[in-house]
């Protein structure tokens, strides 16, 4: 088994994967900053629920139940990228976070003050690293 080098692009690979799939539960192995950033999704509403699962060897697993459209049955969140990676990280001032699709998606920033959204980040005016983008 390899080793992921870039575990948030794992995270959304993992979530995105499970959407197109349909399946009702996705499973994650944890870390603090994907736990936040699944509580970040959960309270923008594009996920139904999720749990953090203790594992037997200490990593921990998060279930994530994503959303789906009552009617097309279309998963909620069209796309997730990754924006800064492991091999070109991106920064940026509060002032230039960056607006996704005009306010109706979210960007994941993870700054001095925890991970937080775009929106969020502007409020306390902080900048940091973009980890990805959801709309």
């Amino acid at each position: 088994m390899s080793k992921v080098t870039d575990t948030i692009g794992d995270y959304l690979t993992r979530v995105r994967n499970g959407m197109m799939a349909g399946h009702r539960v996705v499973e994650i192995p944890a870390s603090n900053i994907k736990k936040r950033m699944t509580e970040i999704l959960f309270e923008q509403g594009y996920i139904f629920r999720y749990k953090f699962e203790d594992t037997p060897n200490g990593q921990g697993l998060i279930k994530i139940a994503p959303k789906y459209d009552p009617i097309t049955k279309r998963p909620i969140i069209r796309k997730m990228v990754r924006y800064s990676k492991p091999g070109l990280r991106k920064f940026a001032p509060a002032t230039e976070l960056p607006r996704v699709m005009n306010g109706l998606g979210i960007a994941i920033i993870s700054t001095s003050k925890g991970v937080m959204t775009d929106k969020e980040a502007r409020q306390q005016n902080v900048g940091g690293e973009i980890l990805c983008l959801v709309y």
